[in-house]
């Protein structure tokens, strides 16, 4: 029985399920840092079975797609500072001075990594090129991030410390567990094709460590007791408005550009999302400590907008593509079958 059309699918319900559990039983102390290595581990695990499950074909094919890396990196670091300068008009009456410099600062961000590879697994687009696009704007962010601050909000106060620690948790969260798949894909390859289902059930349980895990900590920090109704329906508006205008701009740039529908789904998935994981630790860096508040909460709550959108857009691109697969399969076997029914008739 097909599902009427505006009932969200499962996964979209577990998602809105994990935002509500962590509003209401928020993990901290020990049980936080108990999850935050769970967390840690499911998506060590997932780059590790992707690692075994690409081809070494497939991932040179994706670090030399340069035109669709270009196209990501300038909607990440181009397309969304402009955007964040050109809606100041529309997005000062919304929020508060100290919230529209955590908007800017949004804007300056890398893209996501795990949830955008699982993203573009799910709705069946470029996942090597996905790989290398997504982690390459995580590296290059160290580096930019900082500069565009600097340029764009110009009352930010520097603190101490170094970002460097980003690269090491990158390269050990992600790099590493890829490279052992790859390293064991000899061995373990063939069973994982056989088992896909396996590789589904840990992108979407990544998924869903990551959003428990993120707005838990938002909740932690006071998110529903330290802002006004009012500032927190501006930034919800804002954050979507954003969402919106990306998602709109990698949608028709892509296609515009000739880019094939794998290709589109991996740019749209890679331009349009902003990482919490490096965003805080960066805001941490960059910015005082007393300022550091108002500055990630535009980037939590996007973070929380990107994702429920993002995976309803993935699950219903992923159903579809299968959908014309199967009709394209059965009307292979229809038009076979009327082959020898024709031969059969021939020979009578």
């Amino acid at each position: 029985m097909a599902r009427p059309k505006f009932i969200p699918d499962n996964f979209t319900l577990c998602l809105i399920g994990a935002v509500i559990l962590a509003s209401l039983f928020p993990v901290h102390g020990q049980a936080a840092t108990a999850f935050n290595w769970l967390t840690n581990f499911a998506v060590g695990l997932l780059f590790f079975l992707h690692g075994a499950k690409l081809s070494r074909e497939a991932i040179i094919a994706g670090a030399t797609h340069w035109r669709l890396h270009l196209v990501v990196l300038a909607s990440t670091f181009v397309v969304f500072p402009l955007l964040g300068l050109a809606l100041k008009p529309v997005l000062s009456p919304l929020v508060t001075p100290a919230l529209y410099a955590g908007v800017l600062f949004l804007c300056t961000l890398p893209s996501t990594v795990q949830s955008s590879i699982a993203f573009t697994s799910i709705a069946r687009g470029n996942v090597p090129a996905a790989v290398c696009s997504a982690s390459a704007s995580s590296l290059i962010g160290i580096f930019v991030t900082p500069a565009l601050v600097s340029l764009l909000i110009t009352n930010q106060a520097a603190s101490g410390g170094s970002a460097w620690h980003t690269i090491w948790n990158i390269v050990l969260q992600l790099l590493v567990p890829f490279i052992a798949g790859q390293l064991l894909r000899p061995v373990i390859g063939r069973w994982i094709e056989r088992n896909r289902g396996m590789l589904k059930f840990v992108d979407q349980g990544s998924i869903l460590l990551v959003v428990f895990g993120a707005f838990s900590e938002s909740v932690n920090e006071g998110l529903w007791h330290h802002i006004p109704i009012s500032a927190l329906a501006g930034i919800i508006v804002v954050s979507a408005l954003l969402l919106a205008l990306a998602l709109g701009i990698t949608i028709f740039t892509s296609k515009k550009l000739g880019f094939s529908r794998a290709d589109q789904i991996t740019i749209i998935f890679c331009g349009s999302k902003k990482s919490l994981a490096a965003g805080v630790p960066m805001a941490k860096v960059i910015f005082a400590s007393s300022a550091v508040g108002a500055v990630v909460l535009p980037l939590m709550l996007f973070h929380q907008i990107q994702l429920m959108v993002c995976a309803a857009l993935a699950q219903h691109w992923g159903a579809r593509d299968m959908s014309g697969e199967r009709d394209a399969h059965a009307g292979d076997e229809s038009r076979a079958g009327g082959t020898k029914r024709t031969a059969a008739a021939v020979r009578r």
